[in-house]
């Protein structure tokens, strides 16, 4: 046995005989009579009281810690008595993520988990916890993606506790916890007029923006990293290598995201809206940290900035610039209207061309095609569609003849 049951109530002496002699100490008929007691693989000592006529449990409770140390199991008694707020604290110290997703990541346990589940112990979580605290979520209003994004990372946190033996499972895994569903919403893309007259409603030094996020799929934040030496006027192409970020409400240069550079056919059209827009607003260097804010400098000379040459801010920009643009334009300033329509634009338009997904997933940087296959699916054309249009192909240039479908249908 991993160690030995000490019972408080008796001790045993030897008698002058000789004997063993089992003699009443100064605790017997009080407290808890039974003591387990063994060495944790840490060399300290480990201890678990039981009361009277309970010996056989005393037993079975150091044989399971004897058994749970032999198969590399074993968790420490007390390690579970350590809060989700103090552990997840601690876990966040020991993130390797980029720091813009450690700050997103640290905001959300901060204000929609900690106050809520913070204060009770990693060892007494219970399924019925996760449901009330995921069933306040829902009450206040925030949307199925983002408690979805907040539940991801609270059971990361006791997936962690898990390997780092604070607890024996992650009470998100059991079966009656279920990560919030996905509002059933499909991706409606943005007419060309439309994208043609939220350009026309944006100052004049902004409107190009849209190109490249229109005409080549970059996000926001690749579009304000755009710089010159990334754009291939000749050879048609546009090297996505940097985004703009905001850290602490400051930019930084950091690479596209999922650390994916990539390079996007360039179309003339879009070629010669940029040089066009460089020939009134030239590019200039911009210097900012890379990655992290005390990162090392970096400077890149962007196509797109502020009037008073810095790199653009997605906060002030979205309020300021396309915001507006969409009220005037006669769009609605919701969630599924910000730059990132534009993508969706881009994703139809090639569809619709007959691209396909592992092509498109390239060009937007997707690192599954999988993943954008079950975004945009519903755009791509039916069976019918392209049966349609490969029998018109060969034979839409032929003139109408007397024997044709309006014949048949008189002589039927």
């Amino acid at each position: 046995m991993a160690g030995h049951i000490q019972d408080r109530w008796y001790k045993v002496e030897t008698g002058p005989d000789g004997k063993s002699v089992k003699l009443k100490t100064e605790r017997h008929g009080t407290g808890l009579r039974y003591r387990a007691r063994y060495i944790g693989p840490d060399g300290t000592e480990k201890s678990k009281s039981f009361p009277d006529k309970q010996k056989r449990k005393a037993e079975t409770w150091l044989a399971n810690i004897e058994a749970d140390m032999s198969r590399g199991d074993y968790i420490a008694p007390e390690a579970g008595n350590v809060t989700f707020e103090q552990y997840a604290t601690k876990w966040m110290r020991t993130q390797m993520t980029d720091p813009a997703t450690r700050e997103s990541v640290e905001m959300r346990l901060r204000v929609h988990a900690i106050p809520h589940i913070g204060k009770r112990p990693m060892g007494s979580f219970t399924p019925s916890h996760l449901r009330l605290w995921m069933r306040t979520l829902e009450d206040s209003r925030l949307s199925a993606a983002y408690r979805r994004g907040i539940f991801a990372h609270v059971s990361t946190v006791f997936t962690s506790a898990v390997e780092d033996r604070i607890i024996r499972a992650n009470p998100c895994s059991a079966r009656s916890v279920k990560a919030p569903r996905l509002d059933p919403r499909k991706v409606k893309p943005w007419s060309a007029e439309r994208v043609k007259t939220v350009r026309a409603e944006l100052p004049e030094r902004y409107r190009a923006l849209v190109d490249p996020a229109a005409g080549c799929g970059l996000r926001q934040g690749e579009v304000f990293g755009l710089a010159v030496e990334d754009v291939d006027f000749l050879g048609g192409v546009v090297h996505v290598v940097r985004q703009v970020k905001l850290l602490q409400n400051r930019p930084v240069f950091a690479p596209p995201k999922g650390g994916k550079e990539r390079d996007v056919p360039l179309p003339e059209s879009i070629a010669f809206a940029l040089a066009g827009h460089l020939t009134g607003f030239p590019a200039a260097e911009v210097t900012l940290p890379w990655k992290s804010l005390d990162g090392p400098l970096v400077t890149a000379t962007l196509i797109f900035r502020s009037p008073t040459g810095l790199a653009l801010d997605r906060n002030r920009f979205n309020d300021r610039q396309w915001r507006p643009a969409l009220r005037a334009a006669g769009v609605a300033t919701g969630r599924d209207n910000g730059m990132h329509a534009l993508r969706h634009f881009y994703a139809s338009v090639l569809l619709d061309a007959g691209e396909s997904i592992k092509a498109l997933s390239e060009y937007l940087g997707h690192h599954d095609p999988g993943f954008t296959l079950r975004t945009y699916t519903h755009l791509m054309p039916s069976s019918a569609t392209r049966t349609r249009a490969a029998v018109d192909a060969v034979f839409g240039d032929e003139r109408a003849t007397d024997d044709g479908p309006e014949t048949a249908q008189e002589g039927s």
